[in-house]
């Protein structure tokens, strides 16, 4: 096995095509890792760090997960700091957008107006990347807001600019600059590398914290003066190994529903009907349920904590905000109702039946033992329906995993990011979709790729990220 592996990486480098592509992949990828060590001016990232340093165990959470997307930019207060997420967000309101807007629908249906589409996103992520800026240079003027026991006495201030509102300008158009830089970057390994670049970019920043966690897990387990034992440790391994087959066999599962063609006369040709499938993958929501439940849980638990230790008639609050607090028993129970509400959700707005239907019909394509039309759609929508379940099922499971070890057993969140989560998704599916790719441009050449098993031979369980 290894050694078929080791033998399908030697033919990616014997394509020209290819290898150019894997090196301009790299190459850029480089450079988008070098916006996370580059430092803004006026900000003391070593006073950060140190805070970062000793209270690693306290960083779960909201700010946890945000630095985790960064690439650790964030904890070095570099030009990168906002990372690629401003565009995420950019694309995810317009998909939903796009989904609830006739207008905007029709839109997306011309190829003129993807284009549009494009533009309209980069022009909403400059706007988010300046209202994100400014509310983190305004969070660096004041660290004790959002860093629980930061003492400007023994630490220090963050912002050490004699300017304060230059400082902000200043750090505003860095950081917008910063993320857009990635932006531009990830479109180029898009349309001249391999992979998904914007994918490729967070994928890299959390693999860059793989050292940090293997680290942290030798000396939590394999060390004499560990918390843990060696014992405990290999289990931990095993799960670990458990958990990634687990995903990448539900990233590429999916139900193939059987379309039968019938025969066609178009002008003085005949076409012959055939037999084809619709596949419905089970981890069609891929990892937006667990994105949208964790920024959205955060914000209330944060309010009630500003408004209950600020405003004393409603310092009951504060009851409220420990309940929500990352990994209590309440925050899980609602985490996962959220996740299981946002599959649904996510589901809903980017699956269509009624258009495959339709689609299908203008074809002449019919789903045996199924009249076209409304009842397709309606058995499109049952059969979606069952396997949503299935795949939110497992996607709770996976995203609770990674909380229930950093909060009750103890384990660093570097090392339980890497259990389940946005992270282990993250890097389950861009790398497959990456190895997809490159797979499609060896068998063009005539060789075996990474998910196939020999001449003739293919993986049963076929997906897409």
């Amino acid at each position: 096995m290894l050694a078929s592996i080791i033998n399908t990486f030697s033919n990616c480098f014997k394509i020209p095509e290819l290898k150019s592509r894997i090196g301009f992949t790299f190459l850029l990828l480089g450079i988008c890792r070098l916006a996370a060590y580059i430092r803004l001016p006026s900000i003391n990232a070593a006073a950060l760090s140190g805070y970062l340093a000793s209270h690693a165990a306290g960083t779960g959470g909201l700010l946890n997960m945000y630095s985790l997307f960064t690439g650790g930019a964030l904890e070095n207060c570099a030009v990168g700091a906002l990372g690629i997420m401003p565009y995420i967000s950019a694309q995810i309101v317009m998909q939903l957008l796009t989904a609830v807007v006739p207008s905007l629908s029709k839109l997306a249906r011309e190829d003129n107006g993807r284009v549009k589409i494009i533009k309209y996103t980069r022009y909403l992520t400059i706007l988010i990347c300046i209202g994100q800026g400014a509310f983190m240079a305004k969070t660096w003027e004041n660290p004790s807001t959002i860093f629980s026991g930061w003492d400007t006495n023994l630490i220090g201030n963050l912002v050490v600019a004699d300017n304060i509102w230059w400082y902000r300008i200043e750090t505003v158009l860095l950081l917008t600059t910063g993320c857009l830089l990635l932006m531009w970057l990830g479109e180029q390994i898009t349309e001249r590398g391999i992979g998904n670049g914007i994918s490729l970019i967070i994928t890299i920043g959390i693999l860059a914290r793989l050292p940090a966690a293997f680290q942290g897990l030798v000396d939590t387990y394999f060390t004499t003066g560990g918390k843990g034992n060696f014992g405990n440790g290999i289990v931990l391994v095993a799960l670990l190994v458990a958990v990634v087959a687990g995903t990448i066999a539900v990233y590429q599962a999916q139900r193939k529903i059987p379309v039968q063609y019938a025969q066609r006369r178009i002008g003085q040709k005949v076409y012959s009907g055939g037999t084809s499938f619709l596949p419905l993958r089970l981890s069609f929501a891929g990892v937006m349920p667990i994105i949208f439940a964790q920024a959205i849980l955060m914000v209330p638990q944060q309010v009630f904590q500003y408004i209950g230790a600020n405003f004393p008639s409603f310092h009951f609050l504060m009851s409220f905000s420990g309940a929500l607090s990352y990994g209590a028993p309440t925050y899980l129970i609602i985490y996962t109702l959220m996740i299981l509400f946002f599959s649904y959700f996510w589901t809903a707005t980017q699956f269509n039946e009624l258009q495959i239907s339709d689609d299908l019909k203008k074809n002449g394509g019919y789903i045996p033992g199924v009249r076209p039309g409304v009842a397709t759609s309606n058995f499109l929508h049952t059969a979606m329906a069952r396997i949503t379940l299935a795949g939110a099922i497992f996607l709770t499971v996976i995203a609770v995993v990674p909380i229930i070890l950093t909060t009750h057993m103890q384990i660093p969140p570097t090392v339980s990011n890497f259990f389940g989560g946005t992270s282990l998704l993250i890097i389950v599916g861009v790398l497959l979709d990456t190895m997809r790719q490159m797979e499609s441009h060896l068998m063009m050449r005539h060789y075996d790729g990474f998910l196939r098993g020999g001449r003739g031979g293919g993986s049963r369980l076929r997906g897409r990220f």
